[in-house]
């Protein structure tokens, strides 16, 4: 194996966090990977990974080196791009995940547009209310809500939203509508496991939390299923605003409790190429970021 391929190899072992499932990323067998990583070693005369039967890390010297081995492969991918022109069209399979809702709602209508304007990209979706490791499963992008954690994915900002108290006006008519966290003790609520799944919810009073314990009349695994309770005026619930927007504006739901909302979520776009991102996932997080930042039900 020539370096430059080693180094790729050894880059991948480091990001994936093991030598299975760098060579899964790379489609090659674990002996190859586990081979070019020591033949890299004897010439360098370095230990740049510690092993255990459980876990690989990496060492002081393989850290620098993999930072030197990403600068390098990027160059030299930057120059393949100049090289062979910097509008190529798009090509490939473009993988990519974000909330179940949120997929649904905010992703999908953005890729139907990328993918009628690069009729060389395929897309798989992966749609789940759980965090995907981006570079063990193989995805290129992923729209997450919330605080980042420490991590090497690149990440772009894109808007914000809300966890927000929702009922129905005919509801609200018939039961009256609470002017404190503490008056949700004597309504119906309707549990939504997709963001509340436990029986509490914290609130900002004044700058000072507030925990509100409940006793849900109705909970389920569905933020969808707890929207269409909401509106048929079962009771109250909450949910991000995003996903009862609409609603919102129809005026089929009502928005409570308003000054006692806690910090907005940040929403992000992500990636893990960096500058040596491929013209399919370049052009989708350009087209992504651009409809995402309009969106008024993100800001």
């Amino acid at each position: 194996m020539d370096r430059l391929q080693a180094m790729t190899t050894f880059v991948a072992v480091v990001d994936s966090g093991g030598f299975a499932s760098a060579a899964r990323k790379l489609n090659l067998s674990p002996p190859v990977v586990t081979r070019a990583v020591a033949e890299l070693e004897e010439r360098l005369g370095l230990r740049l990974l510690t092993r255990t039967t459980r876990i690989v890390r990496v060492t002081d010297a393989g850290a620098r080196f993999a930072e030197d081995c990403r600068r390098i492969l990027a160059d030299i991918d930057e120059a393949e791009t100049v090289a062979t022109g910097t509008h190529a069209a798009p090509r490939g399979l473009l993988s990519l995940t974000a909330p179940v809702l949120f997929g649904q709602l905010h992703v999908a209508p953005i890729l139907v547009r990328y993918l009628q304007q690069y009729p060389e990209v395929d897309a798989q979706c992966l749609f789940v209310d759980r965090v995907v490791n981006v570079v063990e499963e193989g995805v290129d992008v992923a729209v997450r809500i919330g605080e980042l954690p420490d991590s090497s994915l690149q990440a772009t900002r894109v808007g914000r939203v809300r966890r927000v108290l929702v009922a129905a006006p005919a509801y609200l008519e018939a039961q009256g509508v609470p002017r404190r966290p503490e008056e949700l003790a004597r309504h119906a609520i309707v549990s939504a496991s997709g963001v509340t799944p436990v029986s509490e919810w914290r609130f900002n009073d004044g700058g000072k939390p507030l925990l509100q314990r409940l006793q849900p009349r109705l909970r389920t695994t569905t933020n969808d299923s707890a929207i269409a309770a909401a509106v048929a005026g079962l009771g109250i619930t909450r949910l991000l605003s995003y996903q009862v927007a609409a609603h919102v504006r129809s005026g089929a739901l009502q928005i409570l409790l308003e000054e006692f909302e806690g910090a907005p979520l940040p929403v992000h776009v992500l990636h893990h190429e960096g500058r040596r991102a491929t013209q399919k996932v370049r052009a989708f997080i350009d087209l992504a970021v651009d409809m995402l930042r309009a969106d008024p039900a993100l800001n």
